[in-house]
This record gives structure tokens, C-alpha cells and sequence, in this order.
């Protein structure tokens, strides 16, 4: 027997394999050098599809004049390039917007790390291509090795040639074909001078430099090394998701941490092609202290740009908080099951206290393996936009503060001396230390500790006015007073650095409270949107606007300052980051020519609109700080939008459901309360006009009361629905006068007489009700619904038994029949329009209008009605209570009101 676990494919596997059925395949043709023939390749494989049928067309070509390239190209469709104006400079570029029109089965795409002329849709091709496999198209392309990301430095330091155009390796290993195209170096030079890969002139420096033996040998080596990687990994899938049994051992995990001493992104690379090499899953770490907010710009901008390089190349980014970096990256290393960290080392400083945190993860790393990765990178690349300028106090500043607060220790110091002895004096100059140490930091708080030292040397120690010291204890004095004042002013400066973390955290903890109190007091869509734009607009300082689908796409729906149209570029933008739910615009990878970065709105459900940010002027794009901010805020504005979406869809269900109710119900009662009195007169009419002279007077007396009977009773089921349309409008209204209840009850009992006929009406009003001030039409049809409903459940040859008494504030009225009850789930429900007790007998059903169109009149009636069980518990017994009015020049005025005609003053 074969055990079932081991042939049902992991959860994993059969995700993999649905995501993969919804995109185009990704076939590379990799290379170790130009010039191995991969476009060649991809080409002959280009015509074996398309001899085999296949609608193939080709997207971009790069031949560089080679004929034997160029005569591959036949009978295949290439697709007109767009030309791209730059700089006064005209560039052909891919046309991805005639692909995705034309839908080909398969597009070849050559060069994917090529860098797209500034004004496209995206910075590089390879993300043209994977929006071309999101549109289920397959792609072949081809790419080198050295332009992978994670081996830039490693093929600048084999031939000294920096590689510009890179891609991250997530690219590759995502691919579902990789074809390796290998070219001996030497058959490759060859190649080389006879032209068929540059130009001789571009050749012969292309020999001398890049196209070394040693250098095509190493990059061969790669090349291959990643290809034998990739068909592992395509090993391991293809067991996955067939089940076969095999052995799994458990998986490294490699923690890299970085800082702004190191250099970030040549760590990244590193554990990059570390992990790669032992399968492992890696993550890049930095922990933010207490000093953080004191780095400049361009540190900051160091450990952001690396933290994006991870993401790229398929790496995971964590930010952790404590002062303590050895600590919090050693329990974060215990929490993640971590085997190895990576460090950097650290640029040297002059000064320096205490051991390094590389120096320390040794001693403390206990079984954690360590690893230091030396060397710094000089060349590092330009920032894609201008850094966020932060306005700070000049040192000078800080220094003159801290001259000023020694010279006013050493006035205190005066004052002391005539009283206190010398000891003292010290104190004033301790104050002042701290007082630098809490307003300037650490090296204002230094000098002012030197300056004290002197100052208290020369002024107060004998001999004064000297620098000289004689006696001993004075020295003692001095040596104690320095080393307390370097110290104060180090755990002053340090506590200042801790209130400032702690008040930016409180900032942002504050700002994402307040964002949450205003999104959730919201109640509709526009107050959530409006909500949503002025926090964002104020915690940028900047401008911010949302944009959500309608029938002609995207359109601005709310924005701060208010908003109503975007350029081309910035509409792109935001078309492409809902479309793909991922970030686009200004300082992203996808369309940065926008003058907005657009965030998309994400929930559980799918993307519900897209997020628009502007910085001030003082600022291209949000820091990584800022940026962590929007991404939480838009998190919860995805949210709050989608709560009142799904209030405004509960309510929409809710009001269909209702509908579908009630017509059903209407249709039910049509059928059956109209229908069957319409059947009886129908009959009855034709037996009286085609056997009127066989009939006898009691036949015919007989046929014609049933005539008026159902006549009356259609009557009255057109009136309940008239009634209640008139309740429903809000046009059914009492018009009150004084009315004896007795006459009310009196002419409803006689108009249920004929209907009540199997039936015994008792009517017990005390003599003490006093008059009411009711309309009496209205009221009569009250008691003439509950008599009608008694008689119809009641058993015939039973007693309903109308009843009524004073008590001090109303009037009690009560409707008692024997029949079979109401069940205790149905007392309210029966008030409800077309609501029907199923009592099992077809003959006694009804429209279910009736005791719905009692309780509108008697609650117009400022009155409350309601059903209970009757007597011992038999029948039912529908109680009213009706309000007294004693107020008779009130009941006039009212009355006056009231009868006014519509339209009048």
C-alpha cells in the first residue's frame, strides 16, 4: 500500500501551480558574455513555434548588424517600435501598449535588463515584460549573467567594469524555462575578431578589456554555476508538486544586518549569493535607536536605498526598535530560527568608546555563526531624487550656548563662594553641563565639562586666577569634577535622545490614533475620503487625494487641497498602480516621471481605489519613515472605505431582500384575496344569467348574496391596500374630534355582523371611558380589522368579546377571541405588511394587511397595540391603549389645522 499523504501535492505546490495557469510563461535564453549567440538562439526557437503554428511575434530585437541574426527574423512579425524623444535625441523603444492589443501567444523580447528611455511607462524592460506575462501572454527574452543584481560587484571586481544595467535575481528565478547558451572563451574572441559580436574598432577594446580568457572563464563559470542552480530548484518544484517522497532537511536562514556605518547594499549582495548557494531564506535587518533621528540624510538614504535592494532581489526587510543593537538582533535572530549573521565592518572613527556591535556579536553571539564582510564601496550611485532637507540649528549655535551657560555657572559661582565652600561652586557647573547635555547634545555638553574645569580651576581653587593648583584636595576636586561632568553630560545627551525617539514614536502613534478616530466616527463615504485626505495632506505636509473606479475608470474622488484632474503622466500612474497593486509614480520604479506617487488601497476583497501623495517643495518623495506612515495609513483607509462599502452593499441587499419580500407576498395575496372573490362573483353571475329561470327565489336570493359578500370583501381588500399605500406615503392622517367609544365599537360590530354570523359579538365598555379624541372613520376600521381577524381564526359557535376601561393616563381597549393562538415568536411580527400565522387552513387565510394597517392608525393615534395570549392562555387578546386628552382648546386647534385643505396658506 502506498501511503495518500505521500501523493497528494503540498498546498504550496498547488498554489504555485494555479498563479502560474494565470500568467504567460517567462523563457530566458542566458548567456555568460554578448556575443554567444543568444538572440540567435531564441530566434531558431522563434521559428520552430511558428512552424508548428503558433501566433508569434517579436517585440524588440537587438541584432547589432549580424546577418546571420538578421536572417533568422524572416517570416516573423516584428512589431513598429515608439519612438521615444529624450534630450533632443529620438530612441526606439518597445511599444508594450501594441502588444497588449495585439495578444499574441508568444513575443520576443530581447535584452531584459535593458533601461527604458526616461518618459515610459518603466524604469527597466523586464518590467514591461512582467506586465506582459500578467496579461497571460509568454515571453522569450534574453539577458547576460553579469547583469544580475546580486553579482554586480563581483563582475566589477573580476574585470574592473562597473555593470550599469541590472535586474534583480528575482527575475531569473522566477523564469519557467532557462536555456543556457555556452561559448567557449576562446571561440568567443574568435568571434570577436572577425567581427560578428562589435565593430572592429569597439572590438579591439572590448578584447583588451572586458573579453579577457580570464574574464569570459569567471563569468562562464557563473553562468553555469546559476543554471545548475535554477534546474535544482526546478527539481525540487516538480517533487513538490507531484508528491514524490524524498528528503527535506531543515532550512538555513542567513540575518544580515546593516546600519549607516557599513556598507548596506554590498552586504545585501552578499547574503544575496550566500543564500542562493545554500538555499537558504534570508533577511536583512536595522534597528532604529534612540540616536537614529540624529543620522544625516545621506546615511539614512544608505540604509533605505539597501532595504529596497533586498526587496528587489526577493531578500525580506525588518525594522526593529531598541537601544541595545547586539541585544535586539540576537533575540530577533532566536525569534526567526536564524543560522548564520552577516556584518559588515565598520568605517573606522576616531572616536570611539567601548567595543564595536561587530565586536560584540562575536563575544555574544553564542551559536550563531558569524560572519564580517569587509571593504567599503566609494562609488555610490546618485540619488534618484533629492534627498528631504532637514532644518537644523548651525553647531556654532550650539557652541556659543554652550559658552553662554559657563559663563553664567561662573556668576553663580560668585554668588556661592560668599556663602558656601569651594566643594559647592561644582555644582553650578554640573547644572550647566546638564543643561547643555538636555538642549544641544553631546558635544556642546563636552566642551561645556572642559571649559567648566578650567573655568572652576582658575576663578575658584587657590591660587585663584591662575590654572596653577597647590593644594591636593583641590586637585582631587578637579579630577572628581571632570569625570562627573563628562559623565553627566553623556547620560543627559542620551536621555535627550531617548525623549526625542520617544516623542516622534508618540507622534506617530498619536497621528495613526487620530487617523483611526476620524476614519471610524465617519459615517459615509465622503466623510471617510475627506477624512482620509486632509490627515494624509497634513502628516506629509503636502497634498494627497484619492481616486476610486467608476464606470469610466479611475476618477478623483476627494482631495487636499481639493483637486479635480491629474496630467497624463500622474493619471497613468495611478492607472497602473490599481491595475497592478503595487506602487507607481514619483520616486518608484513604474512611471517616476509623475508628479504624484500613488499607493493602492488594498483589503482581503481586492484593491478599492488608489491612494495620491505630493510632498512640499523641500522634498521629491516621503523618507522611509514617512513612507512606512502612508503605507499603514493606507492600509487603514482601505479599510474604512470598504466599511462603508459594505454598509452601503448590506443596506442595498437588505432593501432587495425586503422587496423580494413584499412582492412576493403581494403576488401571494393578488393570487389568492383577489382571485378567489373575482372566481365566486364570476360564478355566481353566470348561474344566475344561464339557469335564472330554473332557480327558485331562495337559489337565486342565495347566488346573489354571495355576489355581494365577495364583492364586499374584494372591497375591502382594495381598501386595506389603498390604506396602507396611504400609511406607507405618509398620507393617512387622523382627523381628530370627540367620539363616544361606544358608537365607534357599535358601527364596526354591525358592519362584521354578516362576516360574523357563526360567531357571538360581546361588547363590555365601562361607563367611566371617557370620550376620545380620535377620528372615528379611522378608529371604526380599527375595530372592524381585529373583529373580521377574530371571526376568520376563531372556531365557530365561539364568543369574541370586546372590552374596554379608564385608567389614569389611557385608555385600555382589548380584542379577545378563542381561537387557536398566536405563537409567542409571532406577537410582533404579525403587525408586519403581508405577515401571515400559518394556521393550516387555506379558507381563513388573508392579506396580511390588516392588523398592519391597525397598528399605522393607532400609532398616528399617539397609541400603542399589541398581541398577548388570551384568557387561561386560550385565544388572543390584541390590547390598545389610546392616549386621554382633557385639552379642549388644544383638540379646537388641532382640529382647525388639520382641516385646512391641502395647498392652502
Amino acid at each position: 500500500m502506498t501511503d495518500d499523504r505521500e501523493e497528494r501535492p503540498s498546498p504550496d505546490a498547488l498554489l504555485a501551480a494555479a498563479q502560474r495557469e494565470s500568467r504567460g510563461r517567462l523563457k530566458i535564453f542566458l548567456g555568460a558574455a554578448p556575443g554567444v549567440g543568444k538572440t540567435y538562439a531564441m530566434l531558431q526557437a522563434a521559428q520552430e513555434r511558428k512552424r508548428d503554428g503558433v501566433d508569434l511575434v517579436a517585440g524588440v530585437i537587438e541584432t547589432h548588424g549580424r546577418r546571420e541574426t538578421e536572417a533568422q527574423l524572416v517570416n516573423i512579425d516584428l512589431l513598429p517600435p515608439r519612438l521615444m524623444e529624450y534630450r533632443g535625441k529620438d530612441f526606439r523603444e518597445m511599444d508594450l501598449d501594441a502588444i497588449l492589443a495585439r495578444r499574441p501567444q508568444i513575443v520576443l523580447v530581447d535584452e531584459l535588463a535593458h533601461t527604458n528611455v526616461p518618459g515610459s511607462r518603466h524604469l527597466k524592460r523586464w518590467q514591461d515584460v512582467e506586465e506582459i506575462l500578467g496579461a497571460g501572454i509568454d515571453v522569450y527574452s534574453t539577458l547576460n549573467i553579469q547583469h544580475l543584481e546580486s553579482l554586480n560587484d563581483i563582475v566589477e571586481q573580476i574585470s574592473g567594469v562597473k555593470v550599469r544595467e541590472t535586474l534583480p535575481d528575482s527575475v531569473l528565478s522566477s523564469a519557467d524555462e532557462i536555456e543556457l547558451i555556452d561559448l567557449p572563451p576562446q571561440e568567443l574572441i574568435k568571434r570577436l575578431h572577425e567581427g560578428k559580436v562589435y565593430v572592429p574598432e569597439q572590438a579591439k577594446r572590448a578584447v583588451g578589456s572586458f573579453f579577457s580568457p580570464g574574464n569570459l572563464t569567471a563569468l562562464r563559470e557563473m553562468a553555469l554555476r546559476h543554471a545548475a542552480e535554477r534546474v535544482d530548484a526546478q527539481m525540487v518544484d516538480y517533487m513538490r508538486e507531484h508528491a514524490i517522497p524524498g528528503p527535506w532537511p531543515t532550512r538555513e536562514r542567513i540575518l544580515v544586518c546593516i546600519d549607516e556605518r557599513v556598507d548596506a547594499a554590498k552586504l545585501v549582495r552578499v547574503a544575496k549569493r550566500a543564500a542562493d548557494r545554500r538555499g537558504a531564506a534570508w533577511v536583512v535587518v536595522t534597528v532604529e535607536t534612540s540616536s537614529s533621528h540624529t543620522q544625516t540624510e545621506a546615511d539614512k538614504d544608505r540604509v533605505a536605498e539597501a532595504l529596497r535592494l533586498t526587496q528587489q532581489l526577493g531578500g525580506e526587510t525588518a525594522l526593529l526598535q531598541g537601544d541595545d543593537v547586539v541585544a535586539t538582533v540576537l533575540n530577533y535572530a532566536r525569534e526567526r530560527n536564524a543560522t548564520q549573521i552577516v556584518v559588515g565592518r565598520a568605517r573606522s572613527r576616531r572616536w570611539r568608546m567601548g567595543k564595536s556591535v561587530t565586536e560584540r556579536l562575536f563575544a555574544e553571539s553564542g551559536d550563531f555563526n558569524v560572519f564580517v564582510v569587509g571593504g567599503e564601496d566609494d562609488d555610490k550611485p546618485a540619488p534618484l531624487v533629492r534627498p528631504r532637507k532637514v532644518k537644523a540649528p548651525p553647531d556654532w549655535l550650539n557652541l556659543a550656548f554652550a559658552l553662554v551657560c559657563t559663563g553664567i555657572a561662573i556668576g553663580v559661582g560668585f554668588l556661592i563662594d560668599m556663602w558656601l565652600p569651594v566643594a559647592s561652586i561644582s555644582v553650578a557647573f554640573l547644572l550647566a553641563v546638564m543643561v547643555v547635555a538636555m538642549r544641544a547634545g553631546l558635544r556642546p555638553a563636552i566642551l561645556t565639562s572642559v571649559t567648566s574645569f578650567f573655568a572652576f580651576n582658575f576663578f575658584f581653587t587657590e591660587p585663584r586666577w591662575t590654572f596653577a593648583v597647590t593644594d591636593t584636595q583641590n586637585v582631587l576636586t578637579l579630577v572628581f569634577f571632570l569625570i562627573a561632568a563628562v559623565i553627566v553630560s553623556n547620560m543627559a545627551s542620551r536621555l535627550r535622545a531617548q525623549i526625542l525617539a520617544t516623542r516622534e514614536s508618540a507622534r506617530r502613534t498619536t497621528n495613526l490614533y487620530d487617523f483611526g478616530r476620524k476614519v471610524t466616527a465617519a459615517a459615509t463615504q465622503d466623510d471617510v475620503l475627506w477624512a482620509v485626505v486632509h490627515h494624509v495632506a497634513t502628516t506629509i505636509h503636502g497634498k494627497s487625494l484619492v481616486l476610486l473606479p467608476g464606470d469610466a475608470g479611475l476618477s478623483i474622488a476627494a482631495g487636499y487641497p481639493p483637486e479635480d484632474q491629474l496630467d497624463d503622466r500622474s493619471a497613468a500612474a495611478a492607472d497602473w498602480a490599481w491595475a497592478h497593486g503595487k506602487l507607481a509614480g514619483r520616486g518608484s520604479a513604474t512611471l517616476p516621471a509623475s508628479l504624484w506617487l500613488f499607493l493602492p488601497l488594498k483589503t482581503g476583497r481586492g484593491p478599492v481605489g488608489v491612494l495620491g501623495v505630493q510632498m512640499s517643495e523641500d522634498a521629491d518623495i516621503p523618507s522611509p519613515s514617512q513612507m512606512r506612515l502612508l503605507e499603514t495609513l493606507a492600509d487603514q483607509a482601505a479599510v474604512a472605505i470598504e466599511r462603508t462599502t459594505l454598509v452601503a452593499d448590506i443596506e442595498t441587499a437588505r432593501v432587495a431582500t425586503e422587496r423580494e419580500r413584499l412582492r412576493s407576498a403581494l403576488l401571494s395575496s393578488l393570487s389568492h384575496d383577489l382571485r378567489t372573490p373575482l372566481v365566486s362573483i364570476m360564478g355566481a353571475a353566470s348561474s344566475l344569467q344561464n339557469y335564472d329561470e330554473m332557480m327558485d327565489h331562495a337559489s337565486r336570493h342565495e347566488l346573489t348574496q354571495t355576489i355581494q359578500d365577495e364583492a364586499e370583501r374584494l372591497n375591502r381588500f382594495v381598501q386595506n391596500l389603498l390604506d396602507m399605500t396611504k400609511l406607507g406615503a405618509g398620507a393617512l392622517k387622523p382627523r381628530a374630534d370627540w367620539a363616544d367609544l361606544n358608537d365607534i365599537v357599535g358601527a364596526a360590530v354591525a358592519r362584521t355582523r354578516r362576516l360574523a354570523r357563526a360567531h357571538t359579538i360581546k361588547v363590555d365598555i365601562d361607563p367611566g371611558v371617557p370620550l376620545l379624541c380620535v377620528d372615528p372613520v379611522l378608529m371604526e376600521q380599527v375595530f372592524f380589522n381585529l373583529l373580521d381577524n377574530a371571526c376568520k381564526y376563531a372556531p365557530p359557535g365561539t364568543t369574541v368579546k370586546v372590552w374596554a376601561q379608564r385608567t389614569p393616563d389611557y385608555v385600555t381597549i382589548e380584542v379577545v377571541d378563542q381561537g387557536p393562538g398566536i405563537p409567542p415568536e409571532a406577537s410582533e411580527k404579525i403587525f408586519d405588511m403581508f405577515y401571515r400565522v400559518d394556521q393550516g387552513d387555506a379558507k381563513s387565510a388573508g392579506t396580511g394587511l390588516g392588523l398592519a394597517i391597525c397598528r399605522g392608525i393607532i400609532e398616528a393615534h399617539g397609541g400603542t397595540i399589541k398581541a398577548e395570549p388570551g384568557l387561561h392562555g386560550a385565544g388572543t387578546a390584541i390590547i390598545i391603549h389610546l392616549p386621554q386628552r382633557d385639552d379642549m382648546d388644544g383638540l379646537a386647534a388641532r382640529i382647525s389645522a388639520e382641516a385646512e385643505p391641502e395647498g392652502g396658506k
